[in-house]
């Protein structure tokens, strides 16, 4: 069992979803814990639940995207149990439209709760955990889509990729410090994803009381919001010390690494490339490895895509 007492944890967008299964997972292994959420009631109901439990958790009702609540998440930590240790960056929203009716509005929304909220927050912890000097661990949010794409969600594939691209970059400023930063990549059944299309009739079921069937749970990594809860919390204990950078998915039955962008081939011109000698080299050493977009959705036996 991991064992996060005497750690102090805050967690964004914990009224609901997959942040209330943090808060509750992170709780239950001792934390105490910041539950966050725009509405204040929810986060307030969250906080109850956990002490009703037997755990310790304040509410802290704000709109994450800015420095001031980011910093008013902080400081509620250090006001509260003294301290903090572990930043779970998962508030976030949805503006879906494909980019031809996407307004600036849908992009900015999305862009500013997801990418500067989990910014915000993992500075103003960074800052805070630096100050204490016994190192840290800010857990951020990411998401299948900004590893592959998917249709209709410019805005929040950008931000699920940017999520990713500051983690390896905050990894790295951040080890001298002894604060591990490591992106998660759930997958559950939630509000956000009761809109994807092929998840819509497995979350229904889950609707009507009935048990996710192994191929959702394998095959499509599809699970409850409390069966991602557990890599969070490992995540954030001792025995995850030497684990950072890195993208990690879990969902249903299954945990996976995702890798790092990496070249995957080349080719050398002398004095560089001219656009014939690209469209005359291209066929036979590039266009064997061109890369796929959007997330691979597997088939139940016996069905053709």
């Amino acid at each position: 069992m991991a064992d996060l007492r005497g750690k102090v944890a805050v967690v964004t967008g914990a009224g609901r979803g997959l942040g209330l299964a943090y808060a509750k997972d992170l709780a239950a292994a001792g934390a105490h814990v910041v539950v966050n959420d725009i509405d204040e009631a929810a986060a307030v109901a969250v906080a109850e639940a956990i002490g009703q439990a037997g755990g310790t958790a304040v509410a802290q009702a704000a709109a994450v995207g800015t420095g001031e609540a980011a910093q008013a998440l902080v400081d509620r930590a250090v006001s509260a149990f003294g301290r903090l240790d572990i930043m779970v960056a998962n508030a976030g929203v949805l503006r879906d439209t494909v980019l031809w009716k996407m307004s600036d509005e849908d992009f900015d929304t999305v862009v500013h709760v997801h990418l500067r909220g989990t910014f915000t927050c993992a500075r103003a912890a960074a800052v805070r955990m630096r100050e204490q000097g016994d190192g840290g661990r800010i857990i951020c949010v990411g998401s299948p889509t900004g590893q592959r794409g998917t249709f209709g969600q410019t805005n929040y594939a950008a931000a699920k990729a940017g999520i990713v691209g500051m983690v390896r970059t905050w990894a790295m400023e951040l080890a001298r410090a002894g604060i591990t930063v490591n992106a998660v990549i759930p997958v559950a059944a939630t509000e956000m994803t009761r809109t994807v299309p092929f998840l819509r009739t497995h979350i229904e079921a889950l609707d009507r009381g009935e048990k996710l069937t192994p191929f959702a749970r394998r095959a499509l990594a599809l699970g409850t919001p409390s069966d991602a809860a557990g890599v969070v919390t490992f995540l954030a204990s001792d025995a995850a010390a030497d684990i950072t950078g890195q993208a990690i998915g879990v969902g249903g039955d299954r945990v996976s690494l995702w890798s790092h962008p990496q070249q995957i081939v080349s080719a050398f011109a002398d004095d560089g490339w001219s656009a014939d000698a690209l469209a005359e080299t291209w066929p036979t050493a590039f266009g064997p490895h061109v890369q796929s977009v959007g997330e691979p959705i597997p088939q139940p036996e016996g069905k053709r895509a």
